[in-house]
């Protein structure tokens, strides 16, 4: 039976933490995995563009021992030239798996509903689900827990946003979300959330106050203030979110310690700053790296042990 990854939220504890185990032992020993998926071809469709996504996907198929081949916006027009649904039925003809980027949620689930291999949200808007693995793995890897440790979103309440409440309900780890007045995640997101959260211990708060957020926590974290498709907004957001910005005056209420990560494109100056983007405290390259090996333990849960 086919499964396919389009929100963290339709995962389990469990499954997480599976796929966090087999993420440590990819990038332990890439060798061991080498053939695993010999033979398997994955199909990218982006109608946004990528850097991190189409690059961790393709040098993931290709470690892994299988292929990969990237369509473009204009290749397929998706949704004009041919519906989701044909691309969907004919790609799975062809290949062992879909990786789509896209802007509406809604194109991930109609592609997953009428595709017989498994889909993977390469990031719609309302979910980045990968990104939010590797987040969550990123700081397990460096703080040995998620269980009691508090990360502070502070920014727009977008798909990343999204994602990371959603991870954070599912594994215990705590959650402090701060963004201007009518940018905050949305109430179905933040009420699913405390949910899930009810089983797990993981604690949650939505603020709009920036310095309550990153009081005391271990990992702070930030995103643009304009994703793609919005940047007619930009210079009306840049107002609205300057005191949201990560600064080492912000930081000095977090912990000592504090990890500071962003899921990248970074706009240096405006969400966050030079000083803290290059210093001894960000762990956004960690981060970024680990797009490619939670994505390897992503690719093997569902190109191969799913089928």
């Amino acid at each position: 039976m086919k499964k396919d990854l389009i929100s963290i939220k339709d995962l389990s504890s469990k499954e997480i933490g599976d796929l966090l185990d087999l993420t440590a032992k990819l990038k332990r020993n890439k060798a061991k995995f080498a053939k695993v998926l010999s033979g398997k071809t994955l199909a990218l469709i982006f109608q946004k563009p990528s850097n991190r996504t189409r690059v961790s996907f393709e040098v993931g198929m290709y470690q892994l021992g299988g292929n990969s081949l990237c369509l473009a916006p204009q290749e397929i027009n998706l949704g004009v030239r041919e519906s989701i649904k044909d691309v969907a039925r004919t790609l799975s003809r062809y290949v062992d798996g879909i990786v789509i980027r896209t802007f509406e949620h809604k194109n991930c689930l109609d592609m997953a509903a009428a595709a017989s291999v498994p889909v993977i949200n390469g990031l719609s808007d309302f979910s980045h689900p990968c990104q939010a693995l590797a987040d969550i793995f990123t700081v397990k890897e460096k703080l040995k827990k998620l269980k009691d440790v508090t990360l502070a979103y502070v920014g727009d309440g977008n798909n990343v946003c999204n994602s990371l409440l959603f991870s954070a309900a599912k594994t215990g780890m705590n959650i402090n979300v701060a963004s201007p007045k009518g940018y905050s995640p949305s109430e179905e997101v933040v009420k699913s959330s405390l949910e899930i959260a009810g089983s797990t211990g993981s604690k949650i708060m939505i603020t709009e106050d920036p310095v309550c957020a990153v009081s005391g926590a271990q990992v702070v974290y930030t995103d643009v203030w304009a994703s793609m498709g919005q940047e007619d907004e930009i210079n009306k957001r840049k107002s609205i979110f300057k005191d949201f910005q990560i600064s080492t005056k912000l930081l000095a209420n977090a912990s000592p310690d504090v990890l500071v990560m962003h899921c990248l494109p970074a706009h240096r100056g405006e969400e966050i700053t030079d000083e803290v983007m290059d210093s001894k405290n960000s762990v956004v390259f960690d981060q970024a790296e680990n797009r490619l090996h939670i994505q390897k333990a992503i690719l093997i849960k569902l190109l191969k042990e799913s089928r």
